[in-house]
Parts: structure tokens; C-alpha cells; sequence
């Protein structure tokens, strides 16, 4: 007997708020994208959660792996780490979660390069398999990924980055026998970005005005129970751009949005109204071709057919805000935004931060608009050290 966990699946649907749908039309058209390694969707650190998930051109911190790595080359700092954790879907179970460690350093005497690396990992928690009403035993499924980039200034205004990413997903296990096990699955991608910054003068006033985009974990699919059953990662196209005005000395505001589309081709329902004819009849034969074409389609071909008739429903908006004192003092707001059609996840984010010459500590806390959302209530915490600071700190003594 062989006994396969569907956590992938079941996490999607976790992640999706229950829409209370107002007419059959919507509910017809309810068909969020299905992507394998859920988690490298989901923001793994503070700052960026607390202002509605954005962060393709905000300011550069040592957690811009995720966002946009292109920023690590305008890094004010020579180095920097960070640690962050997220206890995730803390309403419905208490050992899930999500840990992420990040880092740079920049290269060279120009100051116009950077290296990067993060490692992400998700852990489903345990879960006990049982046959009947016995339990023979229990797993830990998990996901991790773990990934290196690049980064420079092209000019003094623009930068480009790449980064190169493995991943491992291990959801279920076989009673057979390790030698039969096909739980596991691996994969590779890379995230291609760009980062403009410049700093207009409006009345007396200097501000920074940034554009960033980033077009993450183009690659392989992940491949299940042995090839048996494959996945789409979850190709993004993240474009963003924020504005900093100072109020007064020491006192900064920054406004952001950010934009992501899904680079997945949605699988098709014999349900849709392309199927359905005149007499209410479904044309199988025209749903199932079209489902094998789905289904044994290329990562890099479904990243040009995301961009169906259906594109307007599958972009994701982000607006933040983010007040700063003296660089030292940090607080947050933002919302984000995800169509009906397209898993209807709609909350606020909210965070504050402090910082000394060495550390800073960033917190936030989401809350979901819809009633009985999973999200709601979540929390991260991310704690960053800056080498600069740590260095200041030794010389001094």
C-alpha cells in the first residue's frame, strides 16, 4: 500500500478565501491557477507582507532575494543577513511554517555589485497516515528552496539582476520501502529583474522615484510520483514602482504599487463556456484534447499562453505605504488585491520596525477581508543584521 499526502494541493486550497458568490456567472468563472511548490508564492518575510506583499521597488534590504535581487546592486550597506518566520495558517493548525534566511555582500571597489543567496522552508507540519481507524505512522512533508544571485549596475540610475534557484519538494512517503518511494520531486529555476531609481527635485524638495520588475522561477516543472503527475512552478511577472517624499528632516513617506501576473496557463474545466453548446450539451471530445494539450505542455510554452483573453482577471494589485524616521523608526500599511475570478484573496497588511547600527526587527500582521479566510491573523517576524553595523561595533572597541 502506498499512501501519497496531496499537501500541494490542499494548501492551494488553504490559501484561497471562500467567495460568497453573489450570482451563478461569477461562480461559472471561479478558476484560480494551479501551481506546484505553493511556497514560493507566499512573501517570507515582514516588510514587504506589511505594505499588501510589495516590494519590486522599494527601497534595497538584505531580504530583496525575493522581491527583486537587481536592488541588492544599490544596497546602501556592504553586507547584511536576515532571518524571518512566519507561523502560517495559524486559525486552522499550529505546526505549520514557513522560515527563510537571506544574505549579500557587495563585490568589488566600484560598489556597483552584489552577490546573494537565500534558503527557504516550509514545513507542513505532521501528519499521521493511518489505515482504518489505526495510525501506522507519521511524516513531515516539507518544501525548501535554496538559491544564489547576481546582481550590478548597468548605470548609475539602473541595475540588473539573476538569480539560479533548486528546489525540493517532499510531501508523502511509501510503506513499500524507501527503494519505491517516488514522494519526492526537484526542480530548477531562475528570476531575471531590473531596477531604475532616480531622484527628481519637486520645489525644494529631493525625492526618489524607483521602477522594478522581476520575472521569477522560470524553469522545469515538478515532477511527482515519479513523473507520473507534474506540476507548474509558480512563474511570476512582478513590476512595481514607488515614490519617497520627505516631510521634514528625518521624516520620509513612501507610496507603492506593484503588479503579478501568473506566468500558468489556467487548466481548462468541462465546465466552460467555450464547451457547453446551444443545447447545453458538453463537447467532450474538444474539452479533453484540450486538457492533454494543458496538460503535457512546456513550462516555457505555458509562460506565452498565460497571456490568454482571460489576462485582466489574472493580475494581482499591491498598494503599500511606508513612514520612516531617521531611518531608524519604520511603520507600515498596505492591501492587497486578487480577483474573484482568480481565488478572491483580498486583505490588509500592517507592520512596524526599529532598527540600531546593528539590527533592525520588522513585524507584521495580516487581516483578511473576506469572513473565514485562512490568512487572517498571520503573522511574520524578520530580524536583519547589518555587517557594516557589526564591523562599526568591533572597530570601536
Amino acid at each position: 500500500m502506498k499512501i501519497q499526502i496531496k499537501a500541494a494541493i490542499a494548501l492551494s486550497a488553504l490559501l484561497l478565501s471562500a467567495p460568497a458568490w453573489a450570482d451563478d456567472d461569477l461562480k461559472q468563472e471561479f478558476n484560480p491557477i494551479e501551481t506546484g511548490v505553493t511556497m514560493l508564492s507566499i512573501s517570507p518575510e515582514a516588510r514587504g507582507a506589511s505594505m499588501g506583499d510589495l516590494g519590486a521597488a522599494t527601497e534595497p534590504d538584505v531580504n530583496s532575494q525575493f522581491w527583486n535581487p537587481s536592488k541588492y546592486a544599490f544596497a546602501y550597506s556592504s553586507a547584511g543577513v536576515s532571518l524571518s518566520y512566519t507561523p502560517w495558517l495559524r486559525k486552522i493548525v499550529n505546526d505549520i511554517y514557513l522560515a527563510n534566511l537571506s544574505g549579500y555582500m557587495k563585490l568589488g571597489s566600484g560598489d556597483n555589485q552584489a552577490i546573494s543567496a537565500s534558503l527557504r522552508y516550509f514545513s507542513y507540519g505532521e501528519i499521521n497516515a493511518s489505515e482504518g481507524s489505526t495510525i501506522t505512522n507519521s511524516i513531515h512533508p516539507y518544501e525548501f528552496a535554496i538559491d544564489a544571485g547576481y546582481s550590478r549596475k548597468l548605470s548609475e540610475k539602473f541595475s540588473m539582476g539573476v538569480a539560479l534557484r533548486f528546489i525540493r519538494s517532499d510531501l508523502g512517503y511509501s510503506t513499500s520501502g524507501a527503494a519505491d518511494a517516488k514522494t519526492g520531486a526537484s526542480a530548477f529555476s531562475a528570476d531575471i529583474s531590473g531596477y531604475y531609481t532616480t531622484y527628481p527635485v519637486i520645489g525644494r524638495n529631493e525625492c526618489q522615484w524607483s521602477l522594478g520588475f522581476n520575472i521569477s522561477n522560470i524553469g522545469s516543472k515538478v515532477s511527482y510520483e515519479g513523473g507520473e503527475r507534474q506540476a507548474f512552478l509558480p512563474a511570476n511577472l512582478k513590476i512595481g514602482t514607488t515614490f519617497t517624499f520627505p516631510l521634514a528632516d528625518y521624516h520620509n513617506l513612501t507610496f507603492g504599487v506593484d503588479a503579478n501576473k501568473l506566468l500558468v496557463p489556467a487548466k481548462p474545466r468541462s465546465t466552460d463556456s467555450k464547451y457547453i453548446g446551444s443545447d447545453g450539451t458538453v463537447d467532450q471530445l474538444a474539452y479533453e484534447n484540450d486538457y492533454e494539450e494543458w496538460k503535457n505542455k512546456s513550462s516555457i510554452s505555458g509562460i506565452f499562453s498565460s497571456f490568454g483573453s482571460d489576462f485582466g482577471k489574472r493580475i494581482n494589485l499591491s498598494v503599500g505605504a511606508e513612514y520612516v524616521y531617521n531611518q531608524q523608526f519604520f511603520l507600515r500599511g498596505g492591501y492587497y488585491y486578487e480577483s474573484a475570478y482568480n481565488g478572491d484573496r483580498q486583505y490588509f497588511g500592517l507592520g512596524a520596525g526599529f532598527s540600531l547600527n546593528v539590527l533592525r526587527l520588522d513585524a507584521s500582521y495580516m487581516i483578511a477581508t473576506k469572513q473565514n479566510s485562512p490568512l487572517d491573523q498571520t503573522l511574520r517576524f524578520t530580524l536583519s543584521f547589518d555587517m557594516d553595523g557589526i564591523k562599526n561595533l568591533f572597530n570601536r572597541n
